[in-house]
């Protein structure tokens, strides 16, 4: 059998990066350039492409032992401290640190806005390696944010997520925008912007004020496509192992209204 090609420099240090995220960097140099991307792709998740077998029977990672319902009855607690300024005091310390450095246990997703104002780990009371956060302006969720969300559940067991929308949202505001006075937007703005507009439509003759049905209908609406996403999701939830709501952050008063379950 002849040896297979070798990498080039730029090719190996890339697979390597990939490898090094995966535990195989060590084995990086010793590998030609197609046993490199059998491994980098496998870990990635690449359909077709097998996984070394030391790999595959390395023994799973902890998960947490919480509950669907017990992980959101936990973020409810600790929410109601935070708006009683009585919050929780956060794993953050060296012993935490620690704790966590060779693996993670989130016991939830958070899909929230990137809005300075909304820090889920603080909202919540939570520390390091508590939630598994995924942030975009108007908490909306693309392949990149999906793929996020479907490791987090399928490779970590985290058994809730929850997408927060909040009071007064700027991306969703400039979604109703568009469609109220036809705005446009520079760069990628626009590009953002643009999955929230068909919530903002649905939300226009509602009742009560546009802006903030809008940013409740558009966490309706990401909560419902994630819920038919795919089988990452969609098997957890139909085996009662997952649960996906979603909820809205009050700037003013602290509260955290879980009004989509």
């Amino acid at each position: 059998m002849t040896n297979p090609t070798p990498a080039s420099p730029s090719r190996r240090r890339a697979l390597g990066a990939v490898c090094a995220c995966t535990g195989a960097a060590v084995a990086a140099p010793l590998m030609g350039a197609n046993a490199l991307r059998t491994v980098a792709l496998g870990a990635l998740g690449v359909s077709g492409v097998a996984v070394s077998s030391a790999a595959s029977a390395a023994p799973a990672a902890a998960r947490t032992a919480l509950t669907p319902d017990q992980a959101l009855q936990r973020l409810m607690d600790a929410n109601e401290a935070f708006v009683s300024d009585k919050p929780q005091a956060p794993q953050i310390n060296r012993k935490r640190r620690l704790e966590i450095a060779q693996g993670q246990t989130p016991f939830a997703v958070l899909l929230s806005c990137s809005d300075s104002r909304v820090p889920p780990e603080v909202l919540f009371g939570q520390g390091l390696g508590d939630l598994f956060t995924v942030r975009v302006a108007g908490n909306t969720v693309s392949p990149e944010g999906l793929g996020s969300i479907e490791y987090a559940v399928a490779e970590l067991g985290v058994p809730l997520i929850v997408v927060l929308g909040h009071e007064r949202c700027g991306a969703v505001g400039a979604a109703v925008s568009i469609v109220r006075d036809g705005t446009s937007f520079p760069g990628a703005i626009g590009e953002m912007v643009s999955p929230i507009v068909p919530s903002a439509i649905r939300a226009r003759d509602e009742k009560g004020d546009w802006l903030d049905n809008a940013v409740r209908r558009n966490v309706v609406d990401v909560v419902e496509r994630l819920k038919v996403s795919g089988n990452l999701l969609e098997e957890p939830i139909a085996a009662g192992k997952l649960k996906i709501v979603g909820a809205r952050y009050d700037l003013d008063d602290g509260k955290i209204d879980f009004f989509h379950r």
